[in-house]
């Protein structure tokens, strides 16, 4: 295991069984108790809880490998904001992607004023250690006040007609939240989609522009480079 795989010290399962059921639920729509079934199926006996648990634990840590791995981002930025509810109450999820559709950033807020939108614009610069050459956005007001204040020399174009990329890019996640009926806190839906934002990407390739064996072929680098930031690549069948 490479030293920047996570630590799966003090677990009795090995590596490819906790990979798996992670790689399970969050790329296809599926509950614990689905993701289970399936390993069921397959001889492994494991409850919905540790999947929950293995998702919590290594979802994140596993979606910013695959991030890091990432090429640089584009020089043009879609920024989008939606609603979204938590335990009946109104939070707003802000998303950042660029040109090819890459996710960026997500980030929930309790608000959609000009300080969260500057939290945001400041967390995405850190994250992604670049600046945009243009940024996209709807006609919110926030974004004008927040990019005069964190970003004033990156040209920013305010049309609602222009930011259909960053729009279409909540789709994915909006059929999985109906799916999962909701979030219990903040706290959980932020690890949730920070992890369903960058997993389930990495295998969906344009298989429009593919023909069958490139796209197998792209699949099985894809499936290979998930074995290396797991820590499954290289391991002997028993942890």
């Amino acid at each position: 295991m490479s030293s920047a795989s996570p630590s799966y010290k003090g677990h009795r399962y090995p590596v490819e069984i906790i990979s798996h059921c992670v790689w399970l639920y969050f790329r296809f729509p599926l509950s614990y108790r689905e993701a289970g079934e399936l390993m069921l199926e397959r001889g492994v006996v494991v409850s919905h809880e540790t999947v929950r648990r293995w998702c919590a634990k290594f979802g994140q840590a596993y979606a910013g490998a695959l991030r890091r791995r990432q090429p640089r981002p584009g020089g043009k930025w879609y920024l989008d904001e939606v609603f979204i509810k938590i335990n009946g109450e109104l939070k707003y999820l802000w998303r950042a992607v660029d040109a090819d559709g890459t996710v960026l950033d997500i980030l929930v807020q309790t608000r959609r004023d000009t300080a969260a939108a500057r939290r945001f614009f400041r967390r995405l610069l850190k994250k992604t250690c670049s600046v945009p050459r243009v940024m996209v956005t709807d006609k919110l007001r926030s974004y004008g006040a927040a990019h005069r204040k964190v970003m004033p020399s990156v040209e920013h174009r305010s049309h609602k007609g222009l930011n259909h990329r960053a729009e279409n890019s909540h789709q994915p996640t909006r059929q999985r939240e109906r799916a999962m009926k909701g979030f219990c806190g903040v706290g959980g839906a932020q690890r949730f989609r920070s992890a369903f934002g960058g997993i389930p990407p990495r295998f969906r390739p344009r298989r429009h522009r593919m023909t069958a064996t490139g796209y197998r072929a792209g699949m099985t680098v894809r499936f290979a480079i998930w074995d290396q930031i797991t820590g499954a690549a290289g391991r002997p069948a028993e942890a």
